[in-house]
């Protein structure tokens, strides 16, 4: 028998090695793949379409610029102007509540700032200043309004449906990439603007307005005027317009935290030091000699700004709804509130919440408070039962008759896209209708290939500028681009199971936050329980630290060879050697 065996054996070794093919594998026999005829680190060309022209957008156009080689671009905004949401906001008192020197891009400093909290004119300034430097209105089109996209699984590349508004008329672009900067809030055209659903609200005669489409040319002095609402727009309104209004009637659905200026917390802060050598007045403007400082000594500048970045950042400690930070903050914004409505008790119990502090979005209403003692103000915290040609009726049944009716009451917060987006598993708006909204670090999202949105659900956007985070974005998904162009990926998207597992993590940490408390928010799709679907479960440099490592298992990949992953390595040469740089590049120390 072992005689037996050792012949079986040989005669194996004999076959293996004696050059036939049939003993080989069948893979290896019947493989019709060949050598890809060019380097490795050959860049595929591409097109790249990108929705929309406010921060995001202009940011990630740069970041091609720096990034990316063998492309083409166009941007389509639906706007006459580039600068989304600082174009579409004029209501009065409109402005950031980031300080304006951390409400901007780290390559695109501006040392004029006029105040510490910049308006809505100032902020588009910048960004149409911006587009001009760098050179980006060749690409541009505006009052370009992308109505729909259609991915095509054999081509690899979205079809996009566009409408010309100044003409009507509806064509056709694609891409290899549909990169949708079109902002946190969905904002449709002016037509489709989301009134609130308050019976009778067409019967009106007076002034109709929503904060989202103010209109320039309404005058409210001497008029008595309702705003309904206290979300971040009308807390900023009602101060805006109180002292010329005849009478001023603030309707509101539940009570808001207003902390105190920002200033004046940031003093009691570890900024407080460089805070003591700004030079501003009692309106929070720079003064001419500090704009000029901030010119002259670049050292000053960045202390500056650094500063105040590390304190917008701590925000995130306050969150936390069983911290000692989050009690002691609670105690100081309760006896802020008390102070500035004058110890009101019908105010206090009208405006002071019971809700956890950070459960809304934070507001640091300058003069809010203060001006909902003054004399011809009211406010009215009844539930309005329907509104007549003449004014409002409470739920109580009193009649306020107005001039004027402001609603400040927000914008679509569902993430739901505008237009229909059709990928693998279908219209993207009707998944997000059936089902909470979930993405990938919240810039991709299951069955739509080759498309990455910014600031989608579940970003770091409790607190802190979006800006930094826009940038930050910007990086992450153009690496996966250039990855795709190097690396013959015709198709790129995050696994379901990877989302899945991203959204049960995410919802298992936010009992932890002030997020997840009992208000009515739109960090919670305007609901006031349930799942958290526009913020990151943790701080914002917890994101930024989580988007430094592209994560490639957690991503599916079709290639253009599809039996052979390797196919990019080419001809065994590599354009690093071939294009006259420096091939010997390793050799050098770090940095």
């Amino acid at each position: 028998m072992a005689v037996s065996r050792l012949s079986q054996l040989s005669m194996h070794l004999r076959d293996a090695n004696d050059g036939s093919t049939s003993r080989q594998p069948p893979g290896l026999v019947k493989s019709m793949y060949k050598v890809n005829e060019q380097p490795l680190g050959t860049v595929r060309k591409i097109r790249i379409i990108i929705i929309g022209a406010g921060a995001s957008g202009l940011n990630v156009v740069r970041t091609l610029r720096n990034e990316l080689t063998n492309y083409e671009y166009v941007v389509y905004e639906k706007n006459p102007k580039v600068g989304g949401t600082w174009y579409e906001n004029r209501y009065p008192g409109c402005k950031c509540d980031i300080p304006s020197h951390n409400y901007q891009f780290s390559w695109k400093p501006n040392h004029e700032w006029s105040s510490f909290f910049s308006s809505a004119e100032e902020i588009e300034a910048y960004l149409c200043r911006l587009c001009e430097d760098e050179n980006m209105q060749d690409h541009l089109k505006t009052e370009h309004e992308v109505v729909g996209a259609h991915w095509n699984e054999t081509s690899g590349r979205w079809n996009v449906t566009i409408k010309d508004l100044g003409t009507g008329l509806m064509f056709e672009d694609h891409c290899d990439f549909l990169l949708d900067a079109g902002g946190i809030l969905k904002r449709p055209l002016k037509s489709h603007w989301k009134w609130p659903e308050i019976p009778g609200l067409r019967d009106f005669s007076g002034s109709l307005i929503h904060s989202a489409n103010w209109a320039e040319e309404f005058n409210w002095t001497g008029k008595r005027v309702a705003v309904i609402g206290n979300g971040s727009s009308g807390v900023q309104i009602v101060p805006a317009i109180q002292k010329g209004a005849k009478q001023l009637v603030h309707f509101i659905r539940e009570p808001t935290w207003i902390v105190p200026p920002r200033i004046q917390t940031l003093s009691m802060s570890k900024a407080g030091d460089i805070l003591e050598e700004i030079e501003f007045d009692e309106e929070e403007r720079f003064t001419s000699a500090q704009v000029e400082r901030f010119k002259t000594d670049p050292k000053l500048y960045r202390t500056f700004v650094k500063a105040i970045e590390e304190q917008v950042n701590s925000n995130f400690f306050i969150v936390l709804k069983d911290s000692d930070g989050h009690k002691t903050a609670t105690e100081a914004v309760t006896q802020y509130m008390r102070a500035a409505l004058g110890y009101d008790e019908t105010l206090i119990k009208a405006l002071i919440p019971s809700f956890p502090l950070s459960c809304r979005r934070l507001t640091p209403g300058i003069g809010y408070l203060e001006s909902l003692s003054q004399s011809n103000v009211r406010v009215v915290a009844d539930s309005i039962a329907h509104i007549t040609s003449s004014g409002l009726v409470t739920k109580s049944g009193e009649i306020i008759e107005v001039d004027a009716i402001i609603c400040a009451t927000g914008f679509d917060v569902s993430f739901c896209p505008r237009f229909p987006i059709i990928g693998r598993s279908g219209n993207l708006q009707d998944i997000w209708t059936k089902a909470l909204p979930r993405s990938y670090m919240s810039c991709a999202v299951p069955s739509l290939p080759n498309y990455f949105m910014f600031l989608g659900p579940n970003a770091p956007i409790g607190h802190g500028s979006v800006f930094t985070i826009a940038e930050l974005l910007a990086k992450y998904i153009v690496n996966i681009i250039r990855k795709c162009q190097t690396e013959c990926i015709k198709a790129i998207v995050p696994s379901q199971a990877a989302v899945d597992e991203l959204y049960e993590h995410t919802q298992a940490f936010m009992p932890r936050t002030a997020w997840a408390g009992s208000c009515t928010s739109w960090f919670k799709n305007g609901r006031e329980t349930g799942p958290v679907t526009a913020l990151h479960p943790g701080s914002r440099i917890h994101f930024f630290h989580m988007l430094e490592r592209f994560r490639g298992e957690d991503w599916e990949y079709v290639h253009y060879t599809r039996h052979n992953r390797f196919s990019y390595l080419g001809n065994g040469l590599s354009t690093k050697e071939l294009d006259k740089s420096d091939s010997t590049w390793y050799l050098d120390g770090p940095g």
